[in-house]
């Protein structure tokens, strides 16, 4: 029998370890799950039991042999009867088996009251929350289709893109009739002339940056976006969509002009005077910048020619530098004055001067083209787009006043009124084209040619906007690249006809300047004022009321004293006759 309850009692105690290894598989991380069971007494041997049967303490053991802890030996362990304490009841506890330590947690950070009721959690997620609503408010309201059009079609721009493009676009053909105006305003208002224009335009230009993102969820791409959100849809798209016109389809017109006739130029100095080849005609001169223009428009958006730009930023230092080292390094031509220009009559001599001014603030381009350039620029709340635009637009006209002021001085100081009316390019190589190496001149006129190359798709990119946007607007779909391409050729070859049918086209700096002066000077002031709102009879509103009204005035001055010269100084208007 002791045999028998041996075999019962390893049957039973393998059934148990079994058991216990499917809870250690089953439990978390592999701990042992240990039970606190109660312990009976067993029955003695040879008690008040019938031989070969168990007592009913020990079956009722067997019955819950499953919720018996066994040690990590596999043996049981001490029972009640083991227990040191007897003056306990008779059914005693087992002790537990002490469990494996586990590793211990990384400490919380210690929680800081707050005085807001709300959790650190839910406060963390309300902050979250409004960061990225502020962010969606600042975004969102984006036109789907401008991600069509080449102005806003790409967004990756920074502030060295922004320095490309407005140097590029701050200095060309305009600037070499400046020392024109000082043969009427004399040295004294000349300078003092081009100083308050720098100034003034500079501040505008800072306006119009600002004036980009200046109503949350919305950006101004375009000068007349924002003109129309000023003045409203009807008025504000007539005030603005002439001046805008002109300046980037008029400008890609000039660049026609001044590049084929510099074109010109540069082949009869590298030819020489011994040379017996057939020169091109001045029209086929213009049509050969017209197929490189052509070429060089195909570029899809603003971003792809930022590196044409740099192209031209740096060509136009480099020429406006060689023209006017080269001009003042060089004799002076005899019988040269610096009095002023005086006209027959007091009428005339005040028409005179207005048409001079005019000739000094077209000088200043490149504003109708500021806000397409800031639009190419990423913008969110945290980071806006008018830093980046701001920075670049700095440096770019430091150097345009670098530029500007010595060609005005210098050129005026060399040539005096003997300067032609086409600017100190001319007089350059009409006083000096035998005292000046061929290579140093002829290198300024290819300067000049690259620069009117790189100019012309960034003046005609705002036209290429407008053409895709009334094509998108009826299509409902991206504009085709056999479009795209033949419109782009279409505008050029219209620019070459006009060209070629205005050729006089530069002689009327005074009469452009007042027409586009507004864009300039006015209007940017006064469209602050229609959107910002500032304090009424603060020293901001008193400034732009002023300027606004001020530079209005001026424009149509300027516009009826370029009429005027046109008429008294009898310019010959030479219609489809370049020379």
């Amino acid at each position: 029998m002791a045999g028998s309850r041996d075999v019962q009692e390893a049957s039973f105690r393998h059934h148990v370890v079994t058991e216990q290894q499917s809870e250690m598989e089953e439990g978390n991380g592999g701990d042992q799950v240990i039970r606190e069971v109660v312990s009976i007494p067993q029955t003695p041997r040879g008690g008040g039991t019938p031989s070969g049967t168990r007592s009913p303490y020990h079956s009722n053991q067997m019955s819950n042999a499953h919720s018996h802890a066994i040690t990590p030996t596999g043996t049981r362990p001490p029972s009640g009867l083991a227990s040191p304490s007897m003056s306990r009841s008779p059914l005693l506890k087992t002790p537990k088996t002490p469990r494996t330590p586990r590793t211990p947690k990384t400490p919380r950070t210690p929680w800081t009251p707050s005085l807001s009721p709300i959790g650190a959690p839910m406060k963390r997620v309300l902050v979250n929350m409004k960061t990225y609503l502020e962010d969606v408010g600042h975004l969102t309201k984006l036109n789907p289709q401008d991600a069509w059009l080449p102005i806003t079609e790409s967004r990756n721009g920074n502030a060295y893109y922004s320095a490309f493009h407005n140097l590029n676009a701050g200095i060309g053909f305009q600037a070499l009739v400046l020392p024109v105006s000082f043969t009427v305003l004399g040295w004294t208002w000349g300078i003092i002339s081009l100083v308050v224009a720098y100034i003034w335009q500079l501040y505008t230009l800072w306006l119009l940056v600002r004036l980009h993102e200046s109503v949350p969820g919305k950006r101004y791409n375009r000068y007349g976006e924002l003109a129309k959100a000023a003045f409203g849809e009807k008025l504000g798209g007539w005030l603005s969509t002439f001046p805008i016109l002109y300046l980037s389809g008029g400008t890609a017109m000039g660049l026609i002009i001044v590049a084929g006739g510099s074109l010109k130029l540069f082949f009869q100095i590298v030819c020489g005077p011994t040379c017996e080849s057939n020169p091109l005609s001045s029209v086929e001169w213009y049509l050969v910048f017209t197929c490189l223009a052509v070429v060089v428009s195909q570029l899809p958006n603003l971003n792809s020619i930022a590196w044409f730009s740099l192209i031209g930023a740096a060509t136009s230092v480099t020429y406006c530098t060689m023209i006017w080292v080269l001009s003042v390094s060089q004799p002076r031509p005899p019988n040269v004055s610096y009095d002023p220009v005086r006209a027959k009559s007091d009428v005339a001599s005040a028409f005179t001067i207005l048409n001079a001014l005019g000739a000094i603030t077209f000088a200043f381009r490149g504003h109708n083209l500021a806000l397409e350039i800031q639009a190419t620029m990423p913008s969110s709340l945290k980071h806006p787009a008018h830093v980046p635009m701001w920075r670049g637009a700095k440096v770019a006209y430091t150097l345009i006043a670098f530029c500007l002021f010595p060609i005005a001085i210098g050129g005026y100081w060399a040539y005096g009124n003997l300067i032609p009316q086409g600017g100190i390019l001319n007089a350059l190589y009409g006083f000096h084209n035998q005292d000046i190496s061929r290579g140093l001149l002829g290198l300024t006129f290819l300067l000049v040619v690259i620069n009117c190359l790189t100019s012309f798709p960034i003046y005609a990119m705002p036209i290429f906007d407008d053409f895709e946007a009334s094509y998108i607007g009826w299509a409902n779909k991206p504009c085709p690249l056999w479009v795209r391409s033949g419109f782009r050729m279409v505008f050029t070859f219209m620019g070459f006809f006009f060209g070629v049918a205005f050729p006089f086209l530069n002689s009327l700096a005074g009469l452009l300047g007042g027409i586009t002066l507004t864009v300039t000077f006015a209007y940017p002031c006064l469209m602050w004022i229609m959107i910002k709102k500032p304090e009424k009879y603060s020293s901001s509103w008193y400034l732009n009321w002023g300027l606004g009204i001020f530079g209005v005035i001026l424009s149509i001055a300027f516009s009826i004293g370029g009429v005027w010269s046109i008429v008294d100084s009898g310019l010959k208007l030479h219609f489809f006759k370049p020379s």
